[in-house]
């Protein structure tokens, strides 16, 4: 079977977490789920390709015209509650255009709404459950005419009803094959603070035993990879793909203590010339994990932090204290590793007071960067189940099913409006990376004249909220620098990113 997955670009959405501005110069990261899902049917034999339309800044009629010349047997992609709506048109061009074509689609968002997904017309199967098992078993009930009630984790449509089959068994996340990243264009990913080329992500483990309340991962069985495997991917990535930085896209890439040092080190054995980054907690470092971190090639770390009022922490079930997050910091900064902090706006019980001392707190810390994320009420949070019980309404399936146009959603735990929280996040940004001596001390840091460019532009759009590009191409503007011709890709592409 000939499969084509297609990751198309997407625009702001009113009810993201990120400001405007943020997200649009965030980076280029690759699609992984998909690369992983391609994997899967290359090992099975099947023949797999990634538009990557977002990256290579194609147009519906490109991704297309593509399609028509390759004939493909299934289209896929992946659907996430954030963007479902802008995936579903481009997926309803593709069949408008293809109509034989069957479509596939999967993703978190799947695991929420299984059949909320599958109802627009344009959408032939999904993926409830891993596609580790579903996606193969469907592409050979296809090629074969068998039956679809034997595919684990589907869903579809049969005579007018939507069909759900068994959920099947989870996984081992370690029989997964390494994500097939030679159907991308790894020269063109970057996120904003990425030092070296190529760069790539990587998921060594999923799910969170933890119960923060806005987190949608909270409190699910967590799944990590063997060490080999995960080193093994390393190499091939550094070998295969020219890869020389890896962000580590783990909720907790520390969690498992043992696991991680085995990782560090057979990567400091290896002597693999890579700098890395991950997530972690306040309280999964040390001195002693911290020096072989720095000994590994870690460059940064992404703290969720949160606020910088021991109560606000305990109100949405942290589990750390402040003095732990400062002397984590100074852990941090003494190895030379960069620290980055990732705060919340409009948490519950926030007021203008809270937010103020938040942004006091962080700029004692002197960490490297922040990122300051408006509270959100994201599908499977704790912070959702009790707003859709307490309205009795769920505006993320009647927003999947056409019947809710886009909007923030409420804020009931906080007294501040939505209008009050954008623009109080927009001036903790301002504030906190305006000051003289951190914006000499980034200059000093640079390391090239794109890196300049990009992260004054982003500084500069914040400062003076002023948007420098049109809203329509904002999803092609990904650092703000100027469009230039550089090459074509696979021949799909005529124009890319400049990094």
């Amino acid at each position: 079977m000939k499969v084509s997955f297609v990751f198309n670009p997407f625009s702001y959405k009113l009810h993201e977490e990120n400001l405007r501005i943020v997200q649009r110069y965030f980076g280029l990261f690759p699609p992984l789920s998909q690369a992983w899902v391609a994997a899967i049917a290359e090992k099975h034999g099947h023949d797999a390709e990634i538009i990557d339309a977002r990256t290579l800044r194609l147009t519906p009629e490109q991704v297309v015209a593509h399609l028509k010349e390759r004939k493909p047997d299934v289209v896929g992609a992946m659907m996430t509650t954030y963007m479902f709506r802008e995936t579903l048109g481009w997926l309803e061009y593709i069949k408008e255009n293809l109509p034989k074509v069957k479509i596939v689609v999967g993703g978190y968002n799947l695991r929420v709404y299984p059949k909320e997904s599958v109802t627009p017309a344009a959408i032939d199967f999904g993926c409830f459950n891993s596609a580790y098992h579903m996606f193969p078993a469907l592409l050979d009930a296809l090629e074969n005419n068998g039956n679809l009630d034997d595919v684990p984790g589907l869903i579809y449509k049969k005579g007018g009803e939507i069909i759900q089959t068994d959920y099947g068994e989870d996984p081992d996340f370690n029989l997964y094959p390494n994500p097939a990243r030679h159907l991308l264009p790894n020269e063109l990913y970057a996120e904003f603070p990425t030092e070296r080329k190529n760069f790539t992500v990587m998921v060594t483990s999923k799910g969170c035993p933890r119960g923060c309340l806005f987190c949608e991962a909270g409190r699910t069985r967590y799944n990590p990879r063997r060490v080999e495997t995960v080193i093994n991917e390393m190499q091939e990535c550094y070998d295969k793909y020219g890869v020389r930085e890896i962000d580590i896209f783990d909720y907790e890439f520390l969690i498992d203590r043992k696991r991680a040092e085995g990782i560090l080190d057979e990567m400091i054995k290896r002597k693999l010339d890579l700098i890395w980054a991950c997530r972690a907690r306040i309280d999964s470092v040390d001195e002693a994990l911290l020096k072989k971190m720095k000994e590994s090639g870690c460059s940064r770390v992404y703290f969720g932090i949160e606020s910088g009022l021991q109560e606000m922490l305990d109100r949405v079930h942290k589990g750390i204290t402040l003095e732990q997050v400062r002397e984590t910091i100074r852990l941090v900064r003494k190895h030379g590793i960069r620290a980055l902090g990732f705060f919340m706006t409009g948490l519950p019980g926030e007021t203008r007071e809270t937010l103020r001392q938040t942004v006091k707190f962080a700029m004692s810390l002197d960490l490297d960067y922040v990122q300051f994320s408006k509270t959100t009420a994201k599908p499977l949070t704790s912070l959702w189940k009790k707003l859709v019980d307490d309205t009795g309404y769920d505006y993320w399936k009647e927003y999947i099913l056409g019947n809710a146009e886009e909007a923030a959603l409420p804020r009931p735990w906080t007294e501040l409006t939505n209008d009050e929280i954008d623009e109080l996040t927009r001036r903790a940004y301002v504030r906190y990376h305006s000051r003289p001596f951190f914006l000499l001390r980034h200059v000093l840091k640079l390391r090239s004249f794109d890196e300049f460019k990009r992260k004054f532009m982003a500084w500069l759009e914040m400062k003076f909220r002023q948007e420098l590009v049109s809203k329509k191409d904002e999803h092609f503007v990904a650092y703000g620098e100027n469009i230039g011709k550089l090459k074509v890709y696979k021949k799909l592409a005529k124009w890319s990113l400049p990094f």
